[in-house]
């Protein structure tokens, strides 16, 4: 493939065949899955959603794919619990990748959870955020300049990936000459989360983790010594805690800075990459956006229901109970197919359309309830910010290579995405 070369992108049939769809339900495995359901999961969706939406995945598990029995399941965090130890420690053994996916926010349950969870979101007042949104535009312009002076670029690695690393390392003020591990740091770690990881990516996440560790020590002992400003430096404010005097602990604090980390750049990266990259696939939907930038806020929650960044969640149940009629005992692994849900024909009219104007838009692309994401409000203004800046600067790009995915089943994103920009 020349650099010069141009490649249209090929809009992907929604849904199989009712005979194709009934044969895919009745044979799916989420542990060993076709190159095509990496390609184009919705199919799929929407072959289980049609013909067993509650489906067994193994003994006392379930995978989930109606848009009503996903906001079932986060009404009741009570029911169905987000603790992972009893899932993890037969996958990751008791080592620091186990540490730190059961220390981190999204997988504990109150009371463990309210408290991490008010003294993050505290950090990430909206004076915080907005403070950010200043320096991201000049950083966003700044990468934009860096692409027309060469003429091309991947999508992925000058700007979606960039976006993220740039506006967290601001947020805890990690300075700019130490950024450079972090995005393989967090694939690593994300990695590990696959349903059926391989023992490469199991050791490859554990080293990411210790490495981080180590980074974050040396990171916090200086804000330590010198404090920033607790209403607008986020570090300061997780080391300082709450104004109550409550405080994280010094793994509750190093692991859930890894968790921001990871939590916002692996969602927003997909949010850029997916969301360019559909505007590609729906040409008049990029003309609309472009004759009405003020579509932006609505086209964002489009692109989050559409082509969900984060496709799987994952409770399990603390008592008897049941979903979707189906019956489950204490014990039951739930697998929550977002990525399904957010194309449910019950919850959204035409849900195989991208429409950048969507009203209603009830997706659970950052959950809901009380594990409702809490960093939403800036992936928001990232995917805000980098979309329209860089559609309006190039209004006419276009594929100048193939694109790769990244070939995960939880996290659905582009590893290179090579464009032409003229």
């Amino acid at each position: 493939m020349t650099a010069n070369a141009t490649i249209s992108p090929v809009r992907s049939a929604a849904r199989f065949s009712a005979d194709d769809a009934q044969a895919v339900a009745a044979n799916f495995d989420l542990k060993h899955l076709p190159q095509a359901f990496y390609d184009n999961p919705y199919p799929y969706f929407h072959a289980l959603r049609s013909a067993t939406p509650v489906r067994p995945t193994g003994p006392n598990s379930y995978l989930l794919t109606r848009h009503a029995d996903l906001m079932a399941v986060y009404k009741d965090a009570k029911t169905f619990s987000s603790d992972k130890k009893a899932e993890f420690l037969p996958k990751f053994g008791d080592g620091l990748l186990y540490q730190h996916h059961t220390t981190s926010l999204i997988f504990n349950d109150p009371p463990l959870h309210t408290r991490v969870r008010r003294i993050i979101a505290g950090a990430l007042n909206p004076r915080a955020v907005a403070d950010l949104e200043p320096p991201m535009v000049a950083m966003v312009d700044g990468l934009l300049d860096r692409m027309a002076a060469k003429g091309q670029a991947d999508i992925i690695a000058d700007l979606a990936a960039s976006v993220p690393i740039e506006v967290i390392g601001n947020l805890l003020a990690i300075p700019h000459d130490r950024r450079d591990p972090l995005r393989d740091w967090s694939l690593a770690i994300l990695g590990a989360l696959e349903p059926q990881p391989t023992p490469a990516m199991l050791e490859t996440g554990e080293i990411a983790v210790r490495d981080f560790l180590a980074y974050l020590r040396e990171l916090v002992a200086d804000r330590r010594a010198k404090p920033g400003n607790a209403e607008r430096d986020v570090l300061t404010r997780l080391i300082q805690g709450e104004q109550s005097g409550e405080k994280l602990s010094e793994i509750e604090l190093l692991q859930n800075c890894i968790f921001i980390l990871n939590a916002g750049h692996e969602t927003t990266t997909n949010l850029i990459g997916n969301g360019l990259y559909n505007l590609l696939e729906w040409p008049e939907e990029r003309a609309r956006l472009l004759a009405n930038p003020g579509l932006i806020d609505t086209a964002v929650e489009e692109f989050l229901r559409f082509d969900s960044p984060v496709q799987l969640g994952n409770r399990v149940t603390t008592g008897p109970t049941s979903i979707g009629g189906v019956d489950m005992p204490q014990g039951t692994f739930v697998t929550l197919a977002i990525a399904a849900a957010n194309r449910d024909p019950a919850a959204f009219a035409d849900p195989d359309r991208l429409d950048i104007g969507r009203a209603a838009n009830r997706h659970v692309a950052f959950a809901s309830g009380v594990h409702v994401c809490v960093g939403l409000s800036i992936a928001r203004m990232e995917g805000r910010v980098a979309i329209l800046r860089f559609l309006q600067r190039f209004p006419n790009y276009r594929l100048a290579g193939t694109p790769v995915r990244g070939n995960r089943v939880r996290f659905r994103g582009f590893l290179t995405m090579p464009v032409a920009l003229d």
